[in-house]
């Protein structure tokens, strides 16, 4: 059995970076498409002759949708493989966008959005639990962010291009754009995705392959693991290397890294598969995170519906294009985000870590959690504000800009810091932050327009700025001192099935 060469390793690092690239596409895609329309809505509303809840109902469904059905896909990943979940899904994103495109009624254009949301909730949770397949600990908070990026940016620049597209084409064009590029993400995830599952009990899956799929990344995540554990400081303080054998697999073929079929999960069963995450809401840090992304989802897409409403009506009375402009300073909030909650929040658990004498809390994380609550919780009441007073439009913009610190931010730190807790469970926490953050934003958006209409904009996002304040400071006030000690108890709960 050879080794693998260095060439042999750089080919992984971008096999790695090509699938993780390929699933965050889908994700983006999937945003792009459903929520990307949001500028279109209040032409929408005049076309089909709808009130602004009705045509809210073509984002608000399919929000509820992409949580809901975390709950199917994360348990046959899990005992299917992710890469047959991640092909089939891709595929049916882009028939639903077709679908939507051709669409001649409303409820044709809701369901084509809903069944979309279906396809697209396969990455939700999916896609933040490759991170931890792919990368190393401190590689995660970052490549977390980029993934959050690409999630919160089908949000953002999905709209932007969709008012050009709308003012110089038609609305149905920002549809067929969409259908171009998911039919060439489905032919990436079909041909550069591979099976990432890994069994670390050194067996062999369902095809009698050993249970690994990018083998050289695995290699070298042995070989580190292997050199740390040999590590050891001699008298002097000085560290020397014990050079272990790296565990070596044998390098797949191409066409056994595409086929659909890596073998089902070992020594489980699909039923099992579908309750076992249900007692881990016993887990405070999985409640946190999901509390802390429901809130930041709920105010960023409560902008996005409201503000074509606000923008396209007078006395702004702006087209669709220049309404979508107002995605520019979400997309510059989105970028902060994610840089603020991923490699700013890795320097700074490398400084606790090196201050700590070496060993890293997870905790250290939920530090900056500080940045989205304070720019978040002031640019909620900006936007309110400004909309209440018809202030200038840039209060509207920079308002919407805070707000979208925390649509990267908050999931970014608190998903990193779920998956340091539990690691070897990850994709199972990680399906009800995202499953549940869906249903908890749908309760509060599936009412924002009635709400809005009974108190106004500046009531209605002050008591949401102080709804995300209060859960994002209570969760830091919490874990932050006691999250060591919680984690220490929990370890011995025997709640996983």
């Amino acid at each position: 059995m050879r080794l693998h060469t260095l060439h042999d390793l750089d080919q992984t690092e971008g096999t790695k970076h090509t699938a993780f690239l390929s699933v965050c596409a889908f994700t983006f895609l999937t945003n792009y498409g459903v929520g990307g329309l949001a500028p279109a809505f209040y032409v929408l509303s005049q076309e089909f002759d709808k009130t602004v809840a009705e045509t809210s109902d073509l984002l608000v469904w399919p929000i509820l949708v992409l949580g809901v059905f975390n709950f199917l896909w994360v348990p046959l990943a899990n005992y299917l493989g992710k890469r047959p979940v991640f092909v089939f899904c891709s595929g049916l994103l882009c028939a639903c966008f077709v679908w939507g495109a051709l669409a001649r009624s409303f409820e044709s254009l809701l369901w084509s959005n809903i069944v979309a949301g279906f396809a697209g909730s396969s990455t939700e949770a999916l896609g933040a639990s490759m991170v931890n397949d792919l990368y190393f600990l401190h590689e995660r908070g970052a490549k977390m962010g980029v993934y959050m990026n690409f999630i919160s940016g089908g949000n953002t620049l999905g709209p932007l291009v969709c008012g050009f597209v709308i003012t110089g084409l038609s609305w149905r064009w920002h549809k067929w754009i969409a259908v171009i590029f998911t039919a060439i993400n489905f032919l990436t995830v079909l041909l550069f995705v591979p099976e990432t599952r890994y069994y670390r009990d050194g067996g062999r899956d369902g095809t009698g392959q050993p249970r690994a799929v990018l083998s050289s990344t695995e290699t070298v995540s042995a070989r580190d693991g292997e050199a740390a554990k040999g590590s050891k400081a001699d008298a002097d303080g000085k560290k020397e290397e014990a050079h272990a054998a790296p565990t070596t697999v044998p390098k797949k073929t191409w066409l056994q890294e595409i086929s659909l079929w890596s073998g089902t999960a070992p020594d489980t069963n699909l039923a099992k598969m579908f309750v076992r995450p249900l007692p881990m809401f016993a887990y405070p840090c999985v409640v946190y995170s999901f509390l802390g992304y429901a809130v930041s989802l709920v105010l960023t897409v409560s902008v996005n519906i409201l503000n074509p409403f606000v923008l396209q009506a007078p006395p702004y009375s702006w087209s669709p294009m220049i309404n979508g402009l107002i995605n520019i300073p979400g997309f510059i909030g989105n970028v902060v985000g994610s840089y603020a909650g991923g490699w700013l929040v890795d320097v700074f658990c490398d400084w606790k870590t090196r201050r700590n004498k070496g060993v890293f809390e997870p905790e250290s994380r939920l530090y900056l959690c500080a940045i989205p609550l304070l720019v978040t919780g002031a640019g909620c009441m900006t936007f309110g504000f400004g909309v209440e007073r018809m202030l200038h439009w840039t209060s509207l913009f920079g308002g919407y800009g805070m707000i979208s610190v925390a649509l990267t931010a908050v999931p970014t730190i608190t998903m990193a810091y779920v998956s340091d807790c539990l690691l070897p469970v990850n994709s199972d926490a990680l399906m009800l932050v995202n499953g549940f953050k869906n249903v908890v934003a749908f309760g509060f958006l599936y009412g924002i327009v009635p709400w809005v209409e009974k108190v106004g904009y500046a009531e209605c996002f002050g008591i949401q700025a102080g709804i995300f304040v209060t859960v994002i400071a209570l969760g830091m006030a919490i874990l932050i001192p006691f999250g060591g000690k919680i984690r220490h108890i929990q370890a011995r709960w025997r709640i996983i099935l």
